[in-house]
C-alpha cells in the first residue's frame, strides 16, 4: 500500500492568461493624454513673456514675442481641448492622474497655464484676459480642492511635500500677475499677501527635508519650482509699487538660481525624463522678474538662456507624447 510519500502528487495546472489582443486595441482620440505635458506648455508661455519684455528692454521689435505668444497660446488650447476631451470620457481619470506625482505637477501646471494665458491675452485684448482670469482663478481652486482631497486619501508617504505644492497652492500668484496690467490692484494684492505665507511655508517644509534626506535622483529637477515663487513674487510686487519686497524677492529668487546653478550636476544626474518640464517656467519667470524690476542686462541675459533650453526640453518631452511614450513614463490614467 503506497504511503503518501510515495504517492503521486497532482500536478497544478499553470495559470490561464488571455492571449494578448492582436492586433493591439486601439486607444480612442486622447484617452491617455498625459497631463505631463502642461509643465513644457507652461515654461512655454512663460518664454513668451519674458520675451517680449526682454525685446521692449532692448527696444527691438516684439514681433517675434507676439508670435510665440500666439504659439504658446495655440499649444496650451490644444492640450486643453486634449485632456477635456479626456474628461468628458471618464471623469474619474482627474482623481487618478492626481494619484501620481507627475500627475499632479502636470495637472497644476495646467492650471496655472490658464492665468499665464490671462497675463498673455493682457497684452492684446484686455476684455478676453479678464474672462481668461477669472476661468483661470476657477479652476486653480478647484485644482487645489482636489489636490487636497487626493492627498488626504493618499498613504503617509504620498502626503510628503514637494515643490508641486507650489504650483497647486501658490500658483494663483500668476493671476495676479494678469490682474496688475487689467486694473485690477486690488485682487493682485490679496492674491500676493494670501499666497506669500503659504510659498515660505513650502520652502521651509522641503529645506527641512533636503537636509533630512536626499531625494531620490529622478525627483531631483522638481526642486527647481522653488525659484517660481520667488520669481513670481518679486514681478507682482513691482508691478505694484512696492519696490522693498520686490528687491527682497529678486535678492531671494537669486539666491536660489545660484543654489540650483551649483548644484546642477546632482539635480540631472539621472538624465532626461518629463519631469525636466520643471526647470522650464521657472526660468522664464526668474528671466520676467529680473526684467520687471530693472535688473535689465541680466534679465536679457537670462531671458537668451530661457530661449535655448525651454523649446529644446519642450520639444524633447513633446514629441514623446504620440507614441504613448510620455504616458507610460508618467503613468498617465487612461480614459
Amino acid at each position: 500500500m503506497p504511503t503518501s510519500s510515495t504517492r503521486p502528487r497532482r500536478q497544478r495546472m499553470p495559470p490561464k492568461f488571455p492571449p494578448p489582443e492582436f492586433p493591439p486595441r486601439k486607444l480612442p482620440l486622447f484617452a491617455r493624454m498625459p497631463p505631463a505635458v502642461f509643465a513644457v506648455v507652461f515654461g512655454v508661455l512663460g518664454l513668451s513673456l519674458a520675451l517680449k519684455r526682454a525685446l521692449i528692454e532692448v527696444q527691438l521689435p516684439q514681433g517675434p514675442a507676439d508670435l510665440v505668444m500666439g504659439l504658446a497660446l495655440g499649444l496650451w488650447l490644444f492640450c486643453a481641448v486634449a485632456y477635456g476631451t479626456k474628461i468628458a470620457r471618464r471623469p474619474a481619470v482627474v482623481g487618478e492622474d492626481l494619484r501620481t506625482l507627475p500627475g499632479r505637477a502636470g495637472l497644476a501646471a495646467a492650471s496655472v497655464g490658464s492665468l499665464a494665458c490671462a497675463t498673455v491675452l493682457g497684452f492684446f485684448q484686455a476684455d478676453l484676459a479678464k474672462g481668461a482670469l477669472i476661468f483661470g482663478l476657477v479652476v486653480q481652486t478647484v485644482l487645489a480642492v482636489l489636490m487636497i482631497r487626493s492627498l488626504l486619501r493618499a498613504p503617509a508617504e504620498g502626503r510628503v511635500v514637494t515643490p508641486v505644492w507650489h504650483l497647486a497652492f501658490v500658483g494663483s500668484i500668476v493671476g495676479a500677475l494678469a490682474a496688475v496690467p487689467l486694473g485690477w490692484e486690488r485682487l493682485a494684492v490679496g492674491i500676493l499677501w494670501g499666497t506669500i505665507p503659504v510659498a515660505v511655508a513650502i520652502w521651509g517644509i522641503s529645506l527641512r527635508q533636503l537636509l533630512r534626506r536626499i531625494p531620490p535622483a529622478p525627483l531631483r529637477p522638481l526642486l527647481a519650482i522653488h525659484l517660481a515663487p520667488a520669481s513670481l513674487f518679486a514681478s507682482v510686487a513691482g508691478l505694484l509699487g512696492m519696490t522693498v519686497l520686490a528687491q527682497g524677492m529678486v535678492l531671494l529668487a537669486c539666491a536660489i538660481a545660484l543654489a540650483l546653478a551649483v548644484s546642477g550636476r546632482w539635480i540631472i544626474q539621472a538624465g532626461f525624463t518629463p519631469l525636466w518640464g520643471a526647470f522650464t517656467f521657472p526660468l522664464a519667470a526668474f528671466a520676467s522678474a529680473l526684467l520687471i524690476n530693472g535688473w535689465g542686462l541680466a534679465g536679457v541675459l537670462v531671458t537668451v538662456l530661457t530661449l535655448g533650453a525651454v523649446p529644446v526640453i519642450a520639444w524633447r518631452v513633446i514629441r514623446m507624447w504620440p507614441d504613448g511614450t510620455l504616458a507610460s513614463k508618467t503613468n498617465a490614467a487612461t480614459a
